[in-house]
Formats: structure tokens, C-alpha cells, sequence
């Protein structure tokens, strides 16, 4: 096969691949947002995308508050600022590390699982017999998933951000002998609403894009060119999921940063 060749089949691929997942992401929000409404199976999925990930996001949240307010307390010290260490620690986790740290745990825990359950139901023909009853997968799974990663994204972030900021409160104050006043002193002239804005608007266009590419490698899985059935195309396909998801929330932070600012 020549390059030109190579090239042309590689753009053809990759364009299908795009269009293919641009209808489905219209698909799903039509029948997200159109009745009927699938009330308990979304309150379900609230659960086990949210509610089930508290854990680890209270746990990451506070380690790297105390992560931050480390650095930064002994940054700002040289320059004789270490007032400043609770604005520092606030902005940084409402603009940028909340959002995307939150959305990569998510990823990674809740965005893999969704794309292997969608995998082997294709690979065992479930959602072929869904379209055979007449029955929506769009609707009938797809659906409750978005709704459910849409509203819990930025319920996850606001607790990531509240437990840095106890983490970083732990370390100035409690650890470093930074007066709890001068923290919250700091965090409240250096905080503005534009920041909390930002972080909010991210966590739900980072939540759209989790479940969408971890949904479509799914549900697309019988469409991999390098194959996509048995154990090990649902395994080579949520790897695949994660992998894009991360790289695409990184790029969509630049992009949105670079927009807002």
C-alpha cells in the first residue's frame, strides 16, 4: 500500500469514526432530554457514577489541598507572602484542578465501567434484541447515563474543591502556623465569582465528554478495525476510552481556559 494510500485511508477512518460518534452524541441528548423520562433508572445511575465516587473524590481532593497548600506555603514564604496562600490554594483548585481531577477519576472509575458494561452487551447481541423489541437503546441505556454523569460532575467537583481547601487549611494553619484568619482572609479578596463560574462550566462539558466517548467506544465496539469482539476487544476498548476521554479533558481545559480568561 502506498503512503498517499495509507494517508487517504487513514483520514477516511478517522472522518467516519468522527461522524459516527457526533450522531451519537445527538442521538443520546435527544433522547435524554425528550419523555418520557427514565426517573429510578437515572437515580441509579446518580448512584453508582456519584454517589459511589465520593470516596475517592474526598480522598484525592483533600491530599491535594494539602499538596498545594505545602507548596505553596513554602513558595510564598520567600517572598515574605505567605498571606497569599489561601487565595492561591482556592483559585487553583476552583479554575483548573478540581474540574480536571475529578473528571480523570471519574474516568477512570466510573467511565471505564460504563464503556465495558455497553461493550458486552453489544458483543452478547442485548442491545440487537432491544432493537428488536422496538425498544430505544438511546433511550432505554444510553439516557439515564448522561443525565446522570451531567448532574453529578459538578457535585463531585464543588466536594473536590471544598475538601482542598480543608486540605490546604490543614497544612497552612494546623501544620505551618498560618493564622486561620489570614487563610480565609486571603482566600476570600482573592476569590472571585468568575473563577467558581469557570470551574462549574468545565465540570459539565468534561461530564458530557466523559460519558460520551466512554459510551460510544462501547457501543461501537463491533466497528473497531482492530476488532472488537470477546474479552479482549471490550478490554482493548475501554483502554482505548480512557485513554481519549483523559486527552480530550486536558484539550477541552485548555481551550476553555483559554476562551474564559
Amino acid at each position: 500500500m502506498g503512503l498517499f494510500q495509507r494517508i487517504g485511508t487513514e483520514c477516511i477512518y478517522f472522518l467516519e469514526n468522527t461522524g459516527r460518534m457526533g450522531m451519537f452524541l445527538f442521538t443520546c441528548l435527544l433522547g435524554a432530554f425528550t419523555p418520557p423520562y427514565r426517573v429510578k433508572a437515572t437515580i441509579r445511575q446518580i448512584y453508582f457514577i456519584g454517589a459511589r465516587s465520593v470516596f475517592v473524590i474526598i480522598f484525592t481532593g483533600l491530599f491535594t489541598g494539602m499538596v498545594l497548600g505545602l507548596q505553596g506555603y513554602y513558595t510564598l514564604s520567600n517572598f515574605g507572602s505567605e498571606g497569599l496562600l489561601g487565595s492561591g490554594v482556592a483559585v487553583s483548585l476552583l479554575r483548573e484542578l478540581g474540574p480536571v481531577l475529578t473528571a480523570l477519576m471519574v474516568i477512570g472509575r466510573a467511565g471505564s465501567a460504563m464503556c465495558a458494561e455497553i461493550g458486552i452487551m453489544r458483543n452478547s447481541e442485548q442491545i440487537d434484541a432491544l432493537e428488536c423489541m422496538a425498544i430505544d437503546p438511546y433511550k432505554f441505556v444510553m439516557a439515564p447515563k448522561y443525565v446522570a454523569t451531567i448532574i453529578s460532575m459538578p457535585i463531585l467537583t464543588f466536594i473536590f474543591d471544598m475538601m482542598g481547601i480543608i486540605g490546604g487549611y490543614l497544612v497552612g494553619v494546623s501544620l505551618l502556623g498560618l493564622t486561620s484568619g489570614a487563610y480565609f482572609q486571603g482566600m476570600y479578596s482573592g476569590t472571585v465569582w468568575a473563577d467558581i463560574q469557570m470551574g462549574m462550566i468545565k465540570a459539565f462539558l468534561f461530564g458530557l465528554v466523559v460519558v460520551w466517548i466512554c459510551t460510544s467506544k462501547g457501543f461501537h465496539i463491533h466497528m473497531e478495525r482492530s476488532g472488537g469482539f470477546g474479552a479482549e476487544g471490550v478490554s482493548r476498548a475501554t483502554t482505548s476510552a480512557v485513554v481519549l476521554a483523559s486527552v480530550v479533558v486536558l484539550v477541552w481545559d485548555y481551550i476553555i481556559s483559554a476562551i474564559m480568561l
